[in-house]
């Protein structure tokens, strides 16, 4: 049954009229009588019009960026479906000055756009919404730098036991065991290795970030394709590579696992933190210890996807991840 239109009308003596209380992004048929002491004329021929749409807002938890990009994501903000959107940019040079708008992306059609930016700048960066009616105001701003690779970690993927701070950049695995009775596993969630991915980093050419633990916990870090096993442990099947730290009564034990299998290595100082640079054009992962400036390993692979940062806990203890960092030299010699 179909819902009946609604009809509002407004008296004025003058022939113009200002219509105020619209709906965003929502179709209008306006019409005129006129009216004298002998009664009303018919009405005068309708006038199609479509208000513009909400404007959008920016998902900023589902934003990452690198020094020559951005992946930007936002909701539509409106009900009905919206023509496209225009991705606006500025660049600035402290975080929130005012500057004008310096480029314009126009015609996106879905609510992501992957921006390609300059080195080491800081950018403002909104969202309007379109449709025939017009664009819509901006979205709130959002700053974006690209001094190095940015990412969040994604939160459906992790596991039932890990725990985030607010910031989203620690994830603490708990002294108590939850039954298996009382864990939710989603879809995307990792169900054995206690892990949590980063967000994916859709740009090839060089990305640096660095994981900071202390010397009880044992981990997991490197990175993985999206379709990764839920089900498996980190570096032990062909889509995943990672550095793993065991704590063993004599000594700290390193390996550095992909399909299973590592190398024979020794690492004599226990790094607490931990470089990861990796370099999609080359085809390297490799890891340092940061604090020493120190080369690890390094995988060589040509990765026929883009892959996601990887991290994961193998027993109680907390990791911090530490990114949008310059590399440092060294790291891609």
């Amino acid at each position: 049954m179909m819902t009946p239109l609604q009809i509002y009308k407004v008296k004025v003596k003058e022939t113009h009229c200002t219509v105020t209380d619209l709906l965003h992004n929502a179709q209008y048929e306006l019409w005129v009588t006129a009216t004298n002491t002998t009664g009303i004329s018919p009405a005068s021929e309708k006038a199609l019009y479509m208000t513009v749409p909400s404007p959008p807002a920016i998902k900023q938890r589902e934003c990452s960026s690198c020094p020559e990009a951005a992946l930007i994501r936002w909701e539509s903000g409106n009900t009905n479906p919206v023509d496209s959107y225009i991705v606006e940019l500025s660049e600035t040079g402290t975080v929130g000055a005012e500057s004008n708008i310096t480029e314009s992306i126009v015609a996106v059609p879905t609510c992501q756009c992957l921006i390609q930016l300059q080195a080491g700048r800081q950018y403002l960066i909104s969202v309007r919404a379109v449709n025939i009616g017009g664009p819509s105001d901006r979205s709130d701003a959002i700053t974006i730098s690209t001094t190095g690779t940015f990412f969040y970690l994604l939160e459906d993927t992790a596991h039932p036991c890990l725990s985030m701070s607010e910031d989203g950049f620690t994830i603490f695995y708990g002294d108590e065991e939850l039954p298996i009775t009382a864990m939710a596993f989603e879809d995307n969630t990792f169900t054995r290795c206690v892990a949590i991915l980063g967000d994916l980093i859709p740009v090839r050419g060089r990305h640096y970030w660095e994981v900071e633990v202390d010397d009880e916990t044992e981990f997991r870090v490197g990175v993985a394709y999206e379709d990764t096993e839920r089900d498996g442990y980190l570096g032990a099947n062909g889509s995943s590579w990672c550095m793993r730290h065991i704590r063993t009564p004599s000594r700290h034990k390193y390996e550095f696992l992909h399909n299973g299998w590592s190398p024979d290595l020794r690492i004599t100082v226990h790094p607490v933190r931990i470089g990861v640079a990796l370099d999609y054009d080359r085809g390297t992962l490799s890891f340092f210890n940061a604090n020493l400036e120190q080369h690890l390993h390094t995988f060589h692979c040509r990765f026929h996807n883009y892959v996601h940062p990887c991290f994961s806990l193998d027993n109680p203890g907390a990791l911090t991840v530490h990114n949008g960092i310059q590399a440092p030299d060294y790291t891609f010699i």
